[in-house]
């Protein structure tokens, strides 16, 4: 073989949109030399005589060439939409590898197709990766946050690109190795679920600002300026900021001019659907699921609205006070959201049998992703001093700032709930806290109404693990339910 014809790149990347472009753009920045394909092969060109010019980037016109151009163990990453696309690249790339060749999933797939795709390739000698991305454009292009799972034996050969290229929090890179098969693609879609949740308690918090405060754009865009200051600091109340100050061509405010319909790409209803799969509360990342679904009915809600009549209430306290008991609501209720999510990655773990570091993610979770914040720190250790910690709720440190925000949190929502504001997460994240704290709930009487109309049966306080059933109504019988449950 030539001395032109010696395999040259690092890595390749398939799928040139702005993800995969920046991405590649940050692995040259750091020294690796890559190769860019697309399936239309045109974009190849246009990337190469343009933004990778004077780039240690290479183009390919066919995934043979492209593999060929690959020092060994072959790293290949797919960024492209996932589903069929990523199963159709695959098929395409496995009769150009060899055994120990690495394809990493850089996209938001599925978690239970990263599994199967381990699978079916593990029998093929080859490792598989399924690995979450996070931080859009600019993450991709100067250090996103990086969460790969899948065969173990690949991390060796892709850490020393993954960890430099990955955003840095106190020094440390916001990326590590998550687990086995589809743990890295369920943390992101557990990340994702944060983010919703997120998202929509911040909408919360500016709609009581906006309409019961009445409140300029100016003025909220200065309090989240505050708000920054506090344990609140993330990135998203820095773009809330931003996109709050932001004129259009007129002077308006622009946000005033987006149609409130919320779209989502499904990773928020995907963490829904694996909670009630696996019994997990995780009412808060649900319900901003379902926000975003009623805001979609706009046609709808603008019938309704005009006959469907609220509290004509004006609000009548302390301004100041009330701003920060909304500061207090949101942070208490962003606990509420963590702490279930968590819960949901601690389940996760244990119906898969995956070994994950909680610390770790959170630190992963620090920088260049789009729930990066100052509190994830406060996760960290909370996990750090206690790896088995069942609930976020329990560390020290947030039962105390869960407390210190409560009153102020419980205000919050009788003022919205009194002047007709709809504030879903708000609400759902204290009925959580209540529903946590209390030790007797009402699902005994459930149990009996169960047992009642379906024989399924209950176990009594003094003997719980002993099922039994009783003829409520001195006609039902004496044969529970077996078969089914309701």
């Amino acid at each position: 073989m030539s001395q032109q014809q010696q395999p040259e790149a690092d890595i390749a990347l398939i799928g040139l949109a702005v993800m995969g472009q920046n991405l590649i753009l940050n692995m040259a920045d750091h020294g690796f030399t890559v190769c860019a394909y697309n399936r239309t092969t045109e974009k190849v060109d246009q990337f190469l005589a343009n933004e990778a010019k004077g780039k240690s980037v290479v183009g390919a016109h066919s995934i043979k060439e492209m593999v060929g151009k690959l020092k060994r163990p072959r790293r290949v990453i797919l960024l492209v939409k996932a589903g069929q696309a990523v199963d159709d690249f695959i098929k395409q790339l496995v009769p150009y590898l060899e055994r120990g060749d690495i394809i990493i999933d850089g996209g938001n797939s599925e978690y239970k197709d990263t599994q199967r795709r381990c699978k079916e390739l593990d029998g093929q000698g080859l490792l598989f990766v399924g690995s979450g991305v996070s931080g859009g454009e600019e993450g991709a292009r100067y250090g996103p946050s990086l969460m790969p799972g899948g065969h173990s034996e690949a991390w060796p050969h892709i850490k020393p690109i993954f960890q430099k290229i990955a955003a840095k929090a106190d020094g440390e890179p916001c990326c590590d190795w998550v687990g086995e098969d589809g743990a890295g693609h369920f943390v992101k879609m557990v990340h994702n679920g944060i983010e919703y949740g997120d998202m929509q308690l911040i909408c919360e918090a500016y709609h009581l600002l906006k309409d019961v405060l009445k409140l300029s754009h100016t003025e909220m865009a200065d309090i989240f300026t505050e708000w920054n200051k506090t344990e609140l600091d993330s990135f998203l109340i820095e773009i809330t900021r931003d996109i709050l100050n932001y004129k259009d061509s007129d002077g308006k405010a622009l946000v005033e001019k987006i149609r409130d319909s919320a779209g989502q790409k499904g990773t928020g209803k995907w963490t829904a659907i694996s909670a009630l799969d696996y019994g997990v509360p995780v009412t808060l990342i649900g319900e901003s699921v379902f926000a975003r679904c009623l805001s979609s009915l706009k046609e709808e809600r603008l019938e309704a609205s005009k006959v469907l009549k609220g509290p004509d209430g004006v609000f009548n306290g302390d301004r100041k006070q009330f701003i920060e008991d909304i500061r207090k609501a949101l942070y208490a209720s962003k606990i509420v959201s963590y702490a279930q999510g968590f819960m949901l990655l601690r389940e996760a773990a244990q119906q898969f049998n995956w070994n994950l570091n909680y610390g770790g993610i959170a630190l992963m979770w620090r920088g260049g992703c789009i729930i990066r914040s100052v509190f994830l720190g406060n996760i960290k250790t909370a996990f750090t001093k206690n790896p088995k910690l069942n609930n976020l709720l329990l560390d020290e440190f947030f039962l105390g700032e869960v407390s210190k925000c409560q009153q102020s949190w419980r205000r919050t929502l009788a003022e919205a709930i009194q002047l007709g504001i709809p504030t879903p997460c708000f609400s759902t994240a204290l009925a959580f806290f209540d529903g946590y704290r209390t030790g007797q709930l009402p699902a005994n009487l459930i149990q009996a109404q169960r047992d009642y109309f379906g024989a399924h049966t209950y176990e009594l306080l003094a003997s719980p693990g002993k099922w039994i059933h009783t003829n409520w109504t001195g006609k039902g019988g004496n044969v529970s339910a077996s078969s089914y449950n309701a």
